[in-house]
């Protein structure tokens, strides 16, 4: 699998008269689990769509590996990269594997059937997602934090160099947030780009290796947990008085919160 990076150079986007993305200049490189955060409403999302695609800037340059994302067919762009949406919804009864399957489909030639590597890529993907008993319901069945799972686990068959997520884990129960911020950790550092848009801070500061904050639609910092997660950062984009500690005996920060302050 080949190595791929983002280039993003003073990228604009708006909708009519609202500016949503201003100036943005950033680049996101394999082998590192990328965070993007920030408050409702900074952009965040919007970058992502434009990263896989599905948005054309105002202006700016996006780049993967040098070459511009406008260069890239959809097929092109279904090979280098796998979304994992905030919202998605099926008008179709299909079940749990069929949907995984679907990430299998810009590797399957037109009119061929799924080969028995494309099967066991699946029944993989169902398995780190912990699915497998759930393959032959359909979405429908799922409750929410099961359907990440499983569209997670279709981005995973997808077998991409580059992983953009959008809130990947919102509906997941602890225990499977956990265990999937493990698998996008896993996966970033054998060498794949992995992106996500996160809420959650304390995961972030948890598994990221880079954090890049939003607010209002600009840049307003980026770099390291250490560089980025700070008191003052916080209090500025968030509007929240923040506490960082260190976990004892391991490099992971710990941030609380101070629940009476709604400033």
């Amino acid at each position: 699998m080949d190595s791929l990076t983002y280039i993003i150079r003073n990228l604009h986007f708006g909708y009519s008269s609202t500016n949503v993305l201003r100036g943005i200049d950033l680049t996101f490189e394999p082998g590192k689990l990328h965070a993007i955060v920030g408050p409702n409403g900074s952009g965040k999302s919007t970058l992502l769509d434009i990263l896989a695609g599905h948005r054309v800037p105002a202006s700016g340059d996006v780049l993967i590996n040098n070459i511009p994302i406008s260069d890239h067919t959809p097929s092109a762009l279904a090979k280098l990269t796998a979304i994992v949406p905030q919202e998605f919804d099926f008008n179709f009864p299909f079940t749990v594997f069929d949907t995984v399957l679907m990430g299998r489909h810009p590797h399957i030639p037109r009119f061929s059937r799924p080969s028995d590597v494309d099967i066991d890529m699946v029944q993989t993907a169902l398995t780190t997602m912990d699915i497998a008993q759930l393959a032959n319901r359909t979405l429908a069945e799922l409750s929410g934090g099961e359907k990440q799972r499983t569209i997670f686990a279709r981005a995973l068959v997808q077998d991409t160099s580059c992983l953009l997520l959008d809130e990947p884990t919102s509906s997941m129960d602890i225990r499977h947030a956990l265990s999937t911020m493990t698998e996008l950790t896993r996966l970033a550092h054998e060498g794949r780009t992995v992106i996500a848009v996160l809420h959650d801070l304390n995961l972030a500061a948890s598994y990221c290796d880079r954090i890049i904050i939003l607010d209002n639609g600009q840049m307003h910092k980026q770099g390291s947990i250490e560089e980025t997660l700070t008191p003052e950062t916080i209090q500025a984009v968030f509007g929240v008085t923040a506490d960082i500690t260190r976990k004892p005996q391991s490099d992971n920060l710990i941030i609380s919160f101070d629940s009476k302050d709604h400033s």
